[in-house]
């Protein structure tokens, strides 16, 4: 699903400000004043949208941003709790079991694994069940030939995880095209063509200039049909969103990076692969900064096969 629609820019502002701000008071009043809608028009256009009402997104990303720092971190759960807007240990308990059916210390001391293969099954019948709709990514690009240069690419894919390279990025401002639902799934390769049209459409790609992918929430934890993906371009300061198109900044810092050639279907196998070579390296430790795809400014695709090639970036900080 893509944040589509005459209010989608507005709505991708709000959905920004709910994660820069979790632990601040978040009501209604509030959000919609980030809208710049009335309360009861935003309440309306938001539960049409995301398919939650405002209290019940907000506590989803409360508790999934803290149970990914218990996972990552050896925080305490009341430093978790509080950083995400729970005024104490029991309050947050409480949510917290009523979500993920355990207590944090469960959770941290390995209760999670079982909630994260339940993630991960779902996902994998999902990517069985849609295996034969990545052939319309392929056919999509003969028509963006003037935008993505194509030719023929050999196919390395899972096997470049073989290497990592610690690089060091500055922010980076983007505008992007966000997709909700489960993370390789082949809407995701259907936005991208869309998505560089109205980047071209918008002198965006002459001169070329880099792009990324961001997979925004961690599918052991994010249920596969709320993940959130974007697609995303490199702007200045005087860009303005429009239409269904944000704003955001991509934070800056360490990342371990590792080449990937393949199919968008191969993708999130890569992507798992890379995070478990991240977790099996000594010196670097995972950070809870979303992992992005970059894609260079002499990026291609094979146009008969679909195959591309990227760069898959894994926040990471000294172990």
């Amino acid at each position: 699903m893509q944040v589509q629609g005459p209010h989608a820019a507005r709505l991708n502002r709000v959905l920004s400000y709910i994660d820069a701000h979790l632990a601040r008071p978040l009501d209604l009043t509030t959000l919609a004043g980030v809208a710049n809608f009335l309360p009861w028009h935003f309440h309306r256009v938001f539960l049409a949208r995301t398919g939650e009402t405002v209290a019940d997104y907000t506590r989803r990303r409360r508790l999934e941003t803290a149970a990914l720092r218990l996972m990552l971190t050896t925080d305490s759960a009341l430093a978790a709790a509080l950083d995400v807007g729970f005024g104490s240990a029991e309050v947050f308990t409480r949510a917290f079991s009523a979500h993920f059916g355990v207590t944090p210390s469960a959770w941290r001391l390995g209760a999670y694994r079982m909630w994260a293969a339940r993630q991960r099954t779902r996902l994998r019948k999902i990517h069985q069940a849609q295996r034969k709709h990545h052939q319309d990514f392929a056919a999509a690009l003969s028509d963006l030939a003037a935008v993505w240069p194509s030719r023929a690419i050999t196919v390395t894919g899972v096997k470049s995880m073989s290497s990592l390279e610690v690089k060091i990025f500055p922010d980076v401002r983007v505008a992007y095209m966000r997709h909700v639902g489960p993370y390789g799934h082949p809407s995701i390769a259907q936005m991208w063509p869309r998505f560089a049209a109205w980047c071209a459409a918008h002198g965006l790609m002459n001169p070329r200039r880099k792009m990324y992918g961001i997979s925004q929430d961690s599918p052991d934890v994010t249920p596969p049909e709320k993940c959130r993906y974007d697609a995303c371009i490199e702007v200045d300061h005087k860009f303005l969103p429009t239409t269904e198109i944000g704003v955001q900044t991509i934070a800056g810092g360490r990342y371990a990076c590792a080449p990937f050639t393949g199919p968008a279907s191969a993708i999130h196998a890569a992507w798992m692969a890379a995070i478990d070579k991240v977790m099996n390296t000594p010196g670097l430790a995972l950070t809870n900064r979303p992992p992005f795809e970059l894609y260079p400014d002499d990026y291609v695709v094979d146009e008969a096969s679909g195959v591309f090639h990227c760069l898959l970036c894994v926040a990471v900080n000294q172990a």
